[in-house]
């Protein structure tokens, strides 16, 4: 059998407060995102779930979401795997814009295009840029080509799927537990193809920040069931804030 498969967005961090567009820019978790991490530890200790390995990206966010939750568990000790391909979408020319302004520059509808279709990204930066990742030394050692300076959801799909298939999925199926603390976007894209989530519906989903999302997978690891761990109205809360985050102007 299959290993099980957690999945857990990254608490609030202090750009979702400040309601600007993060994308790969690399902001730390709010007081409230550390203390919703410590709440997924306890979900975790709750339901006995022992987890065998964890992946996650190279933003700190996520990062510290990862280290929260292991600490809570005391489980500090476990393999821990970091890779670009699991970062959140990137929003190019976006990052680091006030969400609000954005719209009063370019119009609701533009934006919302922008921010929740499947497949038409937002302005891209510049190869120059100096806010392009090609000169962030986390990713000095990827080839520039493949580094993005705007995604879809579905190039997010596109970068996330090679990595999924190469390390995480092995592991599954050699019945290890695994667990991947990462982004909104990354996480929504893993989901769409593990619950093959159409074009048009996928653009509806919102994951919370810091529940943990539990699945259980068949010998192909595609999905017998999952749920989110946790007090289901609390957890009804939680997706209610991030649906008016999204929708916040």
């Amino acid at each position: 059998m299959p290993g099980k498969l957690i999945l857990v967005r990254h608490g609030q961090s202090v750009w979702n407060v400040e309601n600007l567009f993060t994308g790969w820019h690399d902001v730390d978790l709010s007081p409230q995102g550390r203390n919703e991490a410590e709440e997924a530890a306890r979900q975790l200790l709750a339901e006995k779930i022992e987890i065998d390995l964890a992946f996650t990206s190279v933003l700190k966010r996520a990062i510290r979401t990862l280290w929260i939750i292991l600490d809570g568990m005391d489980r500090m000790w476990l393999p821990v795997e970091r890779s670009w391909r699991l970062n959140e979408r990137h929003y190019g020319a976006l990052q680091g814009l006030n969400k609000a302004q954005t719209v009063e520059k370019h119009g609701e509808a533009q934006v919302k295009i922008w921010r929740r279709s499947y497949d038409v990204p937002p302005p891209p930066l510049s190869f120059d840029d100096p806010r392009h990742p090609r000169f962030d030394p986390r990713y000095k050692n990827i080839d520039p080509k493949l580094l993005p300076s705007t995604e879809s959801l579905k190039d997010t799909l596109a970068r996330v799927l090679p990595y999924w298939t190469s390390r995480i999925a092995p592991e599954l199926r050699s019945g290890r537990n695994v667990m991947i603390v990462a982004h909104g976007n990354s996480l929504r894209a893993l989901v769409k193809m593990l619950d093959n989530v159409s074009d048009s519906e996928i653009t509806e989903l919102n994951i919370p920040t810091g529940v943990p999302l539990l699945y259980e997978l068949d010998a192909e690891l595609q999905p017998l069931s999952h749920r989110y761990l946790g007090d289901p109205v609390a957890i009804a809360a939680a997706a209610e804030a991030v649906r008016r985050q999204t929708e916040k102007r």
